[in-house]
């Protein structure tokens, strides 16, 4: 719980998804700016002299080609009046992918969880294959010591110690390659944790048993899952987006209608700039219509449409893969339980014979060979168990994914903005983090 607690708060994955979610908040922005009124400020100072050799040379008098200045201060605004609907639609497609990029959002936290959850259970479970490896180590290696005092007696041949060398050598040479597989799931880990490979050898170092089961799984209803999987209610968002922008084609095919006006002032003296006679203004009701495009705005209609038809299979799509994905995720789970079950009495039955072959070939009753296989068999035995007990664990994560996870969509709230990289402040304070 500590380790998934820590990747929600520093995961880079999930932060630049955060930051992803900010980019669609501010992407709508822009788009919602187009439904208020556009004010601009202008303000200029010119002199100018006309040529005498130009076009009004010969027309006016020479003493009117003089250096001129000129003043200009004034305000601008216009207004597109949303009539068919352009503007509110582009705003509806906005706001549908600022709740898809959350819902993505949502999804790397699932996914993250999971992961976290996933190789700290296979870090446990290795953990208990190392310490089993080590066991039958100690294990054959009292057999090797029986064996080698039972042929210097002169009781058995060196074929026995040979083979008892060899079923020795052969289990010490399993421990490389898991303590390789644990390095490599605590080094994945640290990296989840946004942490340098090694940084959890330490902590996580303890013997801690792998973790259990409930007692009892429950599973939602199809409809509950699909409300609550992430990928599905991004897949439904990203259509409702498309399916607005349907409708901002549309528009194309209207006029649009406008408001503008300008405030002004003009003079040719900077000291007559702020005078009643300077005062200039004009209003006006622009009005635009494309009444022929060679059939461009119709054939923007047809390939918005195309792309909400493959939206909307994309989206059927996800909700039959969610189906799979749990189904096979449940069905996994229950036979894994099972197995581990079967595994389990396999074990005890092992032990039990191995504890009854060797007080046999104690008293000379059976070989060597029937030992050689029995101990070979617990330690297959014993592996398949601790990996089966890993296996069910990671197979419940499994399912919780598959189920969307354990957030509730009715009171989820959309991620925080975080401090930007940008920020002196953040940056200092991170630093400072970093060197304490």
């Amino acid at each position: 719980s500590s380790l998934i607690e820590r990747a929600g708060a520093s995961n880079l994955t999930l932060r630049e998804a955060v930051w992803r979610v900010e980019e669609s908040r501010a992407l709508r922005g822009v788009v919602a700016g187009a439904r208020v009124p556009q004010v601009n400020l202008d303000a200029d100072a010119n002199r100018a002299d006309q040529s005498k050799n130009g076009v009004l040379g010969g027309v006016v008098p020479d003493e009117l080609f003089e250096p001129a200045n000129l003043f200009n201060i004034g305000v601008g605004a216009s207004w597109e009046l949303d009539v068919w609907g352009r503007i509110r639609r582009q705003v509806e497609a906005a706001d549908a992918e600022v709740e898809a990029s959350v819902e993505d959002y949502r999804d790397v936290l699932v996914t993250l969880y999971a992961e976290v959850a996933t190789n700290y259970v296979n870090v446990r479970s290795l953990q208990e294959r190392l310490r089993l490896a080590h066991d039958n180590v100690e294990g054959q290696e009292r057999t090797l010591k029986l064996t080698g005092d039972r042929f210097d007696s002169g009781l058995v041949s060196a074929l026995d110690v040979a083979q008892a060398e060899s079923n020795l050598a052969n289990t010490r040479s399993l421990i490389p390659t898991l303590e390789q597989l644990l390095s490599i799931s605590l080094n994945r880990l640290a990296v989840l944790l946004a942490m340098t490979p090694g940084a959890l050898d330490e902590e996580l170092a303890d013997d801690v048993p792998i973790p259990v089961e409930p007692d009892a799984v429950t599973t939602d209803l199809p409809a509950d899952l699909l409300r609550q999987r992430p990928d599905i209610r991004t897949a439904e968002r990203r259509l409702a987006a498309q399916t607005a922008r349907i409708g901002v084609a549309t528009a194309e095919l209207y006029p649009k209608f406008s408001l503008t006006g300008f405030l002004g002032l003009q003079a040719t003296s900077a000291g007559d700039l702020f005078s009643s006679s300077s005062v200039n203004w004009s209003i006006g009701l622009p009005i635009r219509w494309n009444l022929f495009a060679g059939g461009a705005i119709r054939s923007q209609i047809d390939a918005e449409k195309a792309r909400t038809e493959q939206l909307l299979i994309n989206y059927e799509r996800s909700v039959l893969l969610a189906l799979e994905e749990v189904e096979d995720a449940m069905v996994s789970y229950d036979k894994e339980v099972a197995r581990r079950a079967h595994l389990a009495n396999a074990v005890d039955a092992t032990q039990r014979s191995l504890d009854l072959v060797l007080t046999q070939y104690r008293a000379g009753l059976t070989d060597f060979q029937n030992v050689l296989d029995t101990e070979r068999s617990l330690l297959v035995r014993q592996d398949d168990l601790a990996a089966s007990e890993g296996l069910v664990i990671q197979n419940l994560v499994d399912l919780y994914r598959a189920l969307g996870g354990g957030w509730d969509p009715e009171t989820a709230q959309a991620p925080a903005t975080p401090p930007s990289s940008f920020d002196k402040d953040a940056n200092t304070a991170e630093v400072e983090e970093e060197a304490r």
